[in-house]
């Protein structure tokens, strides 16, 4: 199972005209033109210490940009210094009517006052809240780079990168230490995330509320690392982060981040998240609603190619719990007749799937189909299913007398559950072989008396690997991860018990039930593939 990009909030609509390219310009035209229509946009400044710097940094954001915001608001993080005194003084300037002064009554660091910020910008009813940080080190000149994809291109996530020319990040007075650290820990963030950013360490963003809204932050770190954890939330929720070019500005502001304890945090949070997706550890902040639902996967050792090859071309095939149809298209290409059974809508299900039957998949007493079918597939479905055995040997009465069974599901025995069981976790998730809509949990030798008590002769078990493409997001197309399959893949058929992250059984009836009036059938006649 796979995150779909959440359906969010769309601007009611988008300006008419065409852009100019002059970044402030159209975003004044915009505005003038949409009215009631233009989204709300709010500046976060967060602050701390910044006393010599915020008035400088609030007076380089363009006015033409500042008369169309819908406020400014600064949040003083318990500063030692007079930031919180010397904002209220700029906000007593009449230049300064939408700008508002905040003081935490400790300090909640720079994560916590983060969560402070976005919370405020959703109760609000902000559409967009733009980071800035009150030392000046990111431009507020560079402000309109980040708003102009909202309004001309529909983006809910936009980033300032210093990276994406990177001779301009040294040349803007980057520490060449910082800028090889940036440049490594990012390759190593891109790496295990399947993500193509250009920087993970800019401060300088916009978020739409629409997405706050629905990303758990409040569960996030305190510490620096909370920007790294967001950009994983954005990534698990399937939102995508456009970035735009920013200039470089390192000043005689002081740095409150430790490098080491940043690069650690961040190598850390990236390895957990994948470990979270594999089940191996939880994290509730990375346990987002983005309406969850079955895709194919494509490597040639997951169940649905597995399955897909066992069926013969042409085949007549009742596929239960089909889902939307991804495995009928598969077999379409196949020449097969796929008939479907699931409670998907049946508006949802593709046409690759030639009979749909909208049905509860619990009780299948009152199905009334003949016994055409060469082939009857439970994929990933039985685990859903609280009265298996009652399900499969009623769902034989349609398979042809050699017709075969193909039916899969995950192994709760695999050796990262056993570790976690050793270490006292068992935790349900939104997917995987624990999503918390499984009712049932299988080992080889429990799937394998399932399928034998229904009243099935199994023929073969082949194991699945762990679906790397999902866990890197690779969809099929890096190397990596096919790599990392393929030797796993040899551990699975050494040891099925132990490394299969799922198992597909291939079964035929072993004895034909003729209360249907098929008639006697003798040894010879119904004797089906050996």
């Amino acid at each position: 199972m796979k995150n779909e990009p959440l359906p969010l909030p769309n601007l009611p609509r988008r300006p008419t005209f065409t852009p100019s390219g002059d970044r402030i310009a159209d975003i004044v035209r915009a505005a003038r033109e949409m009215g009631d229509d233009f989204p709300k946009f709010a500046v976060f400044v967060v602050a701390y210490n910044a006393a010599t710097t915020l008035e400088k940094t609030l007076e380089r954001i363009p006015r033409e940009i500042y008369d169309i915001l819908e406020c400014v608001y600064v949040i003083d993080d318990f500063s030692a210094d007079d930031t919180y005194k010397i904002g209220h003084m700029i906000a007593k300037d009449s230049r300064w009517s939408k700008l508002r002064i905040f003081k935490n009554p400790r300090n909640y660091g720079y994560g916590g006052n983060q969560k402070i910020g976005y919370r405020y910008a959703i109760e609000e009813g902000f559409d967009y809240v733009v980071l800035l940080h009150g030392d000046g080190q990111y431009a507020p000149e560079a402000m309109p780079n980040l708003m102009w994809p909202v309004l001309f291109e529909g983006h809910e996530v936009v980033f300032g990168s210093r990276m994406m020319k990177k001779t301009d990040a040294l040349k803007g007075g980057m520490p060449f230490y910082k800028f090889l650290g940036n440049i490594v820990l990012t390759s190593f963030e891109n790496l295990i995330l399947s993500t193509q950013m250009s920087e993970f360490h800019s401060g300088y963003r916009l978020y739409g509320t629409s997405v706050l809204s629905v990303i758990p932050f409040e569960l996030n770190t305190d510490d620096f690392h909370f920007d790294t954890q967001i950009i994983i939330q954005c990534s698990a929720l399937g939102v995508k982060i456009h970035e735009v070019p920013i200039p470089t500005y390192y000043g005689d502001e002081i740095c409150y981040v430790d490098g080491i304890k940043y690069a650690k945090d961040v190598a850390l949070e990236v390895l957990a998240f994948r470990m979270h997706q594999i089940h191996f550890i939880r994290r509730s902040r990375y346990v987002i609603e983005a309406g969850e639902t079955y895709i194919l996967k494509k490597s040639r050792y997951s169940s649905h190619q597995q399955i897909a090859r066992l069926v013969e071309p042409g085949s007549t095939v009742l596929d239960v719990g089909c889902g939307t149809g991804f495995l009928a298209n598969l077999l379409g290409r196949k020449g097969c007749d796929v008939w479907g059974i699931d409670m998907v809508e049946p508006t949802r299900v593709t046409k690759s799937v030639s009979h749909y039957i909208h049905h509860d998949l619990e009780d299948v007493s009152d199905l009334d189909l003949d016994r055409t079918f060469d082939c009857l597939i439970l994929g990933d479905v039985i685990e859903h299913i609280r009265n298996a055995v009652d399900v499969l040997s009623g769902l034989d009465r349609f398979l042809k007398e050699d017709g075969r069974l193909i039916i899969s599901t995950g192994n709760i025995a695999i050796w990262f559950y056993r570790l976690s069981l050793l270490l006292g976790r068992f935790k349900y998730g939104t997917r995987g072989i624990l999503d918390e809509t499984h009712v049932k949990l299988y080992t080889l030798s429990t799937f394998r008396d399932l399928v034998q008590r229904s009243g099935f002769k199994i023929l073969s078990v082949r194991p699945t690997p762990i679906p790397f493409e999902l866990v890197f997001s690779s969809r099929g197309k890096s190397v990596v991860p096919k790599i990392i399959e393929l030797a796993y893949m040899q551990l699975c058929r050494i040891w099925k018990r132990m490394f299969a992250y799922q198992f597909i059984i291939e079964a035929q009836i072993s004895s034909l039930d003729f209360s249907h009036g098929e008639g006697e059938i003798t040894p010879e006649s119904g004797s089906g593939p050996s």
